[in-house]
Formats: C-alpha cells, sequence, structure tokens
C-alpha cells in the first residue's frame, strides 16, 4: 500500500505530526504505525491485589501505544529551552518557543481548558535555592495530570482516526530507501511512502541505531541518567509544588563536581514502575483528579552520565546497573533513607513501619549494592542539600526507589529540518536524541510536518 507520508511511533512526536498534517494538508494520505496498542486498550496488569509487581508483558501498555511513554504520564509540558532537549538548537530559540506554545494551544482545544500555567518567573524560591549552592531552571510548565492528558490525547485520537489510518500492534521490523521515497517493512507486509517521519521515542532506541547503521545515517554518543525516585509526606514539598508545580533544581556536588538534579516531579502522586526492553525501572505519575491524588510528592534524583573513548554505550551501561536492580530485587528495590545511611539494608518490617507509606510495592533492599558509589555519594549530597530548603527531605523514612533510568537514543545526525542525510526520512521526538520532553518532542513533530507540507 503506498502512502504520502508513513509516521513510525505514535508518541507525541507522531502525533502532533499526523495532527499538523491533518490540518495544513488534509489531501496527504498519511498512516502511522504503532508497536503497542490503541490508547482505549493500554492497560497495565498491576492492580496492586492480585498481580503486585511488572509481569514483564510482550508489549509495555506503560511504555507503548497512542500517546507513547507519556501517554500514562502526569502529563507535565514544560516550555522552556533551559531542559527537555536542544531542538533550540537546530529550528533556534524562538521558534521552538513559538512551537511548544502552539502545542499547549492544541491541549487546551482538546481538553486540557483549565488546567494551570505554572511558572518559575520572579518566583522567591529561585533566591533561596541560590543561597543553598541549588539552582532552579525556568520554567513555565503546564500540568494535564495523568488524567486529564488521557482526555486530551482520547479527544486528539477521535479527531485523527478518520483522517490517518493507524496501524497498531504493528511493529516496524526495518526501513528500506528506493527510488522515490521509502519502502517500510513489518512482519506481514510491507508499505512504500514519499516521506518517512521516524518517532520511535526513548524505547526504540535500539532499533533507531540499527536503522542509522543500515542506511548509513552519522550518529554521536548520549548521555544515559541514573538515579532514584525520592517519595516523602506531600507537606515537606509543598512550599515548592504550591506555588511551581515542577521544580528543576540542579546541584553540584562537592566530593566530584557532579550535577544531581530533580526531574519529574510528582505532588500528591504515586511511584510506578515501567519495563523497557524486559527492564523494570521506577517512574512516577500524579493526576489531576483530588480523588485520586495521594498523601506523597515523588520525584527523581539523578546523575548524568557521558561516555566517549574508549566505552561509548552510555545506554548500555544504565542498562546494566538497572539488570543488577532486577536480579537482587526481582524488579523495583525499596529503601528508606536512614536504612541507606546507616549502611543496613530495608527489611520488610522496616518499610511497614515506616512515617511515610509508600505508594507502590517494591522490594525491601540495600541501594548501595546496586548504585556505583560516585552516583550514590551525588545523589545522597542533594538529599541533604534539599533539605535546606525542605526541611524534612533528609528524614530517615524519606523511601527511595530505585533504579530509575532515562535512556537516551544516540543523536541522529539531522539538519535544520529534522531532516536525515536521506531526502524524506526525518527523525524526531526522543527516538533523535534532540529532544527528552513531551514538550519538545510534540513541537518537533509540529516543525517536520510544516516543512513536509510546504514541499510535498
Amino acid at each position: 500500500m503506498f502512502y504520502d507520508v508513513i509516521i513510525i511511533g505514535a508518541g507525541p512526536g507522531g502525533i502532533f505530526s499526523a495532527y499538523e498534517l491533518a490540518q495544513k494538508a488534509p489531501q496527504l494520505k498519511v498512516a502511522v504505525f504503532e508497536g503497542g496498542q490503541a490508547l482505549e486498550k493500554r492497560r497495565c496488569p498491576i492492580d496492586g491485589d492480585k498481580v503486585k509487581s511488572c509481569i514483564r508483558c510482550k508489549s509495555c501498555s506503560i511504555m507503548s501505544g497512542f500517546g507513547g511513554a507519556g501517554a500514562f504520564s502526569d502529563g507535565k509540558y514544560n516550555i522552556t529551552n533551559d531542559f527537555g532537549g536542544t531542538l533550540y538548537e537546530y529550528i533556534g530559540k524562538q521558534k521552538a518557543l513559538e512551537l511548544m506554545h502552539y502545542v499547549d494551544e492544541i491541549n487546551m482545544r482538546y481538553g486540557g481548558e483549565g488546567t494551570k500555567l505554572y511558572s518559575t518567573a520572579g518566583s522567591k524560591f529561585k533566591k533561596l535555592c541560590m543561597q543553598n549552592n541549588l539552582h532552579l531552571l525556568d520554567a513555565s510548565v503546564r500540568h494535564l495530570g495523568t488524567d486529564v492528558n488521557y482526555v486530551v490525547l482520547q479527544n486528539v485520537y477521535e479527531y485523527l482516526k478518520d483522517k490517518v489510518d493507524f496501524y497498531f500492534e504493528t511493529p516496524v521490523e526495518g526501513i528500506e530507501k528506493m527510488d522515490g521515497g521509502y519502502r517500510i517493512l513489518c512482519a506481514k507486509e510491507s508499505f512504500t511512502c514519499k516521506k518517512c517521519i521516524v518517532s520511535v521515542g526513548r524505547s526504540g532506541s535500539k532499533w533507531m541505531e540499527n536503522v542509522c547503521r543500515e542506511l548509513g545515517i552519522q550518529t554521536k554518543s548520549n548521555r544515559v541518567d541514573i538515579g532514584v525516585r525520592v517519595e516523602i509526606p506531600a507537606e515537606i514539598f509543598s512550599h515548592l509544588t504550591n506555588e511551581l508545580y515542577e521544580s528543576k533544581i540542579v546541584y553540584r556536588t562537592e566530593k566530584y563536581g557532579d550535577l544531581v538534579r530533580t526531574f519529574c516531579m510528582n505532588p500528591k502522586g504515586a511511584v510506578v514502575s515501567e519495563n523497557t526492553g524486559g527492564i523494570v525501572t521506577v517512574n512516577g505519575h500524579s493526576y489531576s483528579d483530588p480523588a485520586k491524588q495521594t498523601n506523597n510528592t515523588n520525584f527523581a534524583l539523578l546523575v548524568a552520565k557521558h561516555f566517549s573513548e574508549p566505552f561509548r554505550d552510555s545506554n548500555g551501561y544504565g542498562e546494566s546497573i538497572a539488570r543488577l536492580s532486577n536480579m537482587l530485587g526481582g524488579g523495583v528495590i525499596v529503601q528508606r533513607f536512614g536504612d541507606l545511611i546507616r549502611g543496613k539494608r530495608s527489611t520488610p518490617q522496616r518499610i511497614k513501619e515506616s512515617f511515610t507509606v509508600p505508594t507502590m510495592t517494591a522490594t525491601p533492599g540495600d541501594l548501595s549494592l546496586v548504585l556505583p558509589k560516585r552516583i550514590l555519594d551525588g545523589i545522597m549530597e542533594m538529599i541533604y542539600a534539599l533539605d535546606k530548603i525542605a526541611p524534612g527531605t533528609a528524614n530517615d523514612d524519606t523511601l527511595l526507589y530505585g533504579v530509575e533510568v532515562k535512556f537516551y537514543n544516540m543523536e541522529v545526525d539531522v539538519n535544520e529540518y529534522l531532516q536525515s542525510s536521506h531526502d524524506g526520512l526525518y527523525v524526531i521526538g526522543d527516538g533523535s536524541g534532540i529532544t527528552h520532553s513531551l514538550s519538545h518532542a510534540s513541537a518537533s513533530g509540529v516543525h517536520v510536518a510544516r516543512h513536509i507540507c510546504e514541499t510535498i
């Protein structure tokens, strides 16, 4: 079957590419291929009762399907060039911000109206952080919440389903270059197109590397972020989350000079597990609906590691640490901060007696047997630094879940239109190694779709 445009991946980049093409060039024949399921079929079997931990489904409903890995996230769209990717290096800072605001307008139109847009501009916490050797990054943050984010995706799909052909549970095995376009290879059949947009997300990193190798597309090593997810009573961080919601705070360790940062803050949220290619790691969600909120706030503390020579496989390094955690804990490990600093393994009894009640069932254990000393030392330093601006962060009953790993794709060589060295083959979203967030990935999809409308 022939299409004008084929999009590989139905994450935010792919969705917004399809949306913009449907808006600006409805005459084009467009298809979206997705290895996961349609939104309404995406269900994680973990229910806390019969199924308490990850059972390693063939296709992880948290990571794959319509909406991508962000479908069940807490729906935070950070409108900033300070973090979330380097899209601005390709298209310019002003253009990147304009596209992120455009994405925000679409989200509001399709169900996000009434949600709050937070901002760090003029915040008194910027000074407080600097006084304690911490640095609060600038951003405007639209928080949809996991529940509203789902509604927005549902409404966008309803708009697209009659304008675009969706192939769910149809993973693409490869891409072949042919005269005048590309052949997309699936298990049972192949499809051809003039233009191809690749938006496979972080979970498609290995697949993307293979495609680049086969097509001779240049790549360069990216970083991997390794750390833990911290869970504390919501009151401890409420003065920050009530005003900022998402506070991106960076700290430079005294011992090694490494940068440790907060990531994905979920006020009154829940800790969850996710499966990436059989590796179980930890993440967090939060909801706008008060009925679904918890008494805890969770956030990640991550240390970035970038390897060059002679070892370049940053993702492989992160995978090995995650596999060690899975081997020792059968999945995610949880440990009290007090146990960690005293060199004790947390036990089920000590977790049960903790004043911080865990929102996720995990295996009590010892993170010092999993995380490298340099990374763990940095995380502990950061917790004590955060305790100065949010007293109680370093309490004994603060819970640490591990490991949290953020894998980044090899950075693909593309031009200012995010087009590879092959004409008509675009690489966008987190699969490109250029974007690391919902807002940047979505903006990259709009950018490429507009370029195709101008040239096809």
